[in-house]
């Protein structure tokens, strides 16, 4: 029996080692696939110092930063060409305003559908497409100069010397004769002169501008959103739009180097000019402007094309996710079923989904009283940038060239300044987006309390003789203005000639012959009238009875209050500007992740439509109401404006201002009370005193917070994973 037993101890041990050894085979062919598929995951895992930089998400925002600067360059360009070309073309305010507004325009034909298909194509080829098209706007918009003769502006002396006169004319002519032939001269320059309509290529050329504008903010931005770390977003935000400030500031310079230009330079003999840039008849180079902000937007598009479709955004949830896609293709998951392909969408299905995700947008309450009180805003800001640079001419007496120069110096560095330092502040104090409200209303609103000194600080109207100020010197009621006077009774004067002289008295004469005076001495810009009847008109005045070419210049209280109203614009841009960012990053968060991009392209759809369409219209037109003196083209028609009520223009524009941007602040109130009814369940934490503390807008910090609160839910947990 013990053999027996024996025998079978040993076939039993003798199994017990071959089954163990067939273990030991089985779990090394078992450990090899795994080796090898971790090898191959290490492999096929992505290295950044493999990465090319010409491919990574510096790259692209550096490219998108030179986009920024370029749409901003040639936008500014517009801006600060708005005299020029209202007084090339014989404009009104309204109709150069409609013009400004064609941009708009532009991108109202493409910008919903750019913001939400956009998306769904290649981002940086659509950018690089749409700066190509900005480019080819800029390049129409400075055609016309070329196709248009000489600028022929309306000079009494001028169109003496053409009709054969001697160097020293007589302004006030007896005979009727003269001015019969000038007027048959100023005829045929009318049959001649083809430049009638050639505004209407500014016009489209701004609105093809307007629509190569449309993917670059909001396919930009959310190509930045999607690859980049959350709480990095909103200081490349800041840095985009720094960088993006220098544009307009470049582009204020350069309009005041071109409009210190002659229109003609180079083409005519500026020694024959009689005006000088302080006369409202002057016309700078305007067209140079959008010839350099065309290339600009030319080379802009050049990074775009080498860029990819999408990028690795850094985090640890990408490796996990590639090894997890490593090992399916490896046939780790061969039970499930490889997912077919989906099929492609229909038009109606897209549509819906549109139409779907609109609806939720619009049904937003944060996002639409936001959207409201940002539509107030911009109507208020789109008109007083627009016609800045004309209120200070104006008001204040300055050239259009030293305008753009001071608007380039003084008031946008200052704004590129805070909205940087916004984009700190709410990086450093990790501002929530309740915080991120409440920061960024108030500094809107001290900066709007600052923006009404600018009432105080205006300058009074300018001297014209029969204009604002009677032949004695006495001011005449509005309105009640008449240019023909005793003086000047046996002299025929044109009624509708724009030709100021500035007599001796510091009186400003409409034209040498309304002044009265019968002899001139000297050549273009240096004549000198003398003789002058109308000087004597004047009780007060025993001086000489002369007067030189142009307005007589303001006084010195103006120069003065001219200082105050660029510190008070310093002081308000950059207030407004250091919430700008914080409230730029609000309209992120008030809607769902997936529906940012078509958030920001409607945000932008509506401002340009309700904003930036209608403002420089209806700016414009209540601006001219306060014309005194409409200039004439060589077609007798009427033309720009010479001469402003200084008084009216200036409670007209800051008036207007003020009565959209003030009720914007009531809604801001309502805004905030959403906010925080919204937020306080979500994103707030008990304190020790009792209260509640505002979380950091970064949902990395929120998920680091909820892990150390006791009693958090598994759900919520499992969101932060």
């Amino acid at each position: 029996m013990t053999p027996v037993h024996s025998d079978h101890s040993v076939k039993k041990s003798t199994m017990t080692v071959e089954t163990e050894s067939s273990n030991v085979d089985d779990s090394n062919q078992e450990a090899e696939p795994a080796q090898f598929l971790d090898d191959e995951a290490n492999k096929n895992l992505p290295v950044k110092k493999n990465t090319s930089c010409c491919t990574g998400l510096k790259m692209f925002l550096a490219a998108l930063s030179f986009s920024y600067l370029s749409k901003m360059l040639a936008g500014t360009i517009m801006k600060s060409s708005i005299t020029q070309i209202e007084r090339r073309f014989g404009l009104t305010s309204s109709t150069v305003g409609f013009i400004d507004g064609s941009f708009e325009m532009g991108n109202l034909l493409v910008i919903a559908f750019v913001s939400y298909f956009g998306a769904k194509f290649h981002r940086p080829k659509v950018i690089a497409a749409g700066c190509f098209t900005m480019a080819l706007g800029c390049f129409l918009s400075a055609m016309p100069h070329f196709f248009m003769g000489y600028y022929k502006y309306e000079t009494a002396s001028q169109r003496a010397s053409s009709a054969n006169l001697t160097s020293s004319i007589n302004p006030c002519s007896p005979h009727q004769d003269v001015h019969e032939s000038l007027l048959e001269v100023s005829r045929s320059d009318c049959d001649k002169e083809p430049s009638s309509n050639m505004w209407i290529y500014i016009l489209l050329g701004n609105m093809l501008r307007g629509i190569g504008e449309t993917p670059i903010a909001p396919l930009g931005i959310s190509y930045l959103d999607d690859f980049a770390k959350e709480e990095d977003v909103p200081v490349y935000v800041a840095c985009l739009h720094t960088v993006a400030m220098l544009g307009p500031m470049f582009g204020f310079l350069l309009g005041s180097l071109c409009a210190r230009l002659y229109v003609d330079i180079g083409f005519v003999d500026l020694g024959s000019i009689t005006i000088t840039p302080q006369d409202s008849r002057w016309v700078g180079a305007w067209w140079l402007g959008f010839i350099i902000g065309g290339v600009a937007s030319l080379l802009s598009a050049i990074p775009f094309c080498f860029l990819p479709k999408s990028l690795k955004k850094p985090e640890e949830a990408n490796n996990d996710k590639t090894s997890y896609n490593l090992l399916e293709n490896m046939g780790a998951t061969r039970k499930k079923p490889t997912p077919a392909k989906p099929k492609p969408r229909k038009w109606s299905e897209t549509l819906k989904d549109f139409y779907t995700s609109l609806k939720k947008v619009l049904g937003n309450r944060m996002y639409f009283t936001f959207l409201c009180s940002s539509l107030l805003q911009f109507n208020s800001f789109i008109g007083f940038l627009t016609y800045k640079p004309k209120y200070m001419e104006q008001q204040y007496g300055q050239t259009a060239s030293k305008s753009n120069f001071l608007i380039g110096l003084t008031s946008l560095p200052p704004v590129g300044i805070g909205i940087f330092l916004g984009g700190v502040i709410m990086r450093k104090y990790k501002m929530g987006i309740i915080a991120a409200t409440k920061f960024a209303i108030t500094m809107s609103f001290l900066a709007y309390v600052i923006t009404l000194l600018h009432f105080f600080v205006g300058c009074e109207n300018n001297v014209v003789a029969g204009m604002t100020v009677s032949y004695e010197g006495k001011t005449i009621p509005y309105h009640e203005n008449a240019i023909f006077s005793d003086c000047n009774s046996d002299c025929k004067c044109a009624s509708n000639v724009w030709d100021p002289v500035c007599g001796d008295n510091g009186l400003t004469y409409v034209s040498a012959c309304l002044a009265g005076c019968t002899t001139s001495v000297g050549h273009g810009k240096n004549t000198v009238f003398h003789n002058c009847s109308c000087l004597e008109a004047s009780s007060s005045w025993t001086g000489n009875s002369s007067a030189i070419l142009g307005q007589c210049p303001k006084s010195e209280d103006c120069s003065r209050n001219f200082i105050y109203y660029t510190v008070i614009q310093v002081i308000s841009g950059f207030c407004y500007a250091l919430g700008g960012t914080p409230a730029y990053m609000i309209m992120f968060r008030c809607v769902q992740p997936e529906l940012k991009s078509l958030a920001v392209g409607l945000y932008t759809l509506i401002m340009r439509v309700l904003a930036g369409i209608p403002a420089p219209v209806y700016f414009g037109a209540l601006i001219d109401k306060t014309c005194l003196k409409w200039g004439s083209t060589s077609c007798g028609q009427r033309g720009a404006c010479r001469l402003y009520d200084s008084n009216a223009y200036r409670y007209v524009y800051l008036g207007l201002s003020a009565v959209l941007r003030g009720p914007s602040y009531l809604i801001s109130i309502l805004f905030y009370i959403l906010i925080k009814k919204h937020y306080q369940n979500k994103n707030l934490r008990p304190v020790e005193n009792g209260g509640r503390e505002d979380v950091p807008m970064n949902k990395e910090d929120h998920c680091k917070i909820k892990e150390r609160l006791p009693g958090s839910s598994d759900a919520e947990n499992e969101s932060c994973i």
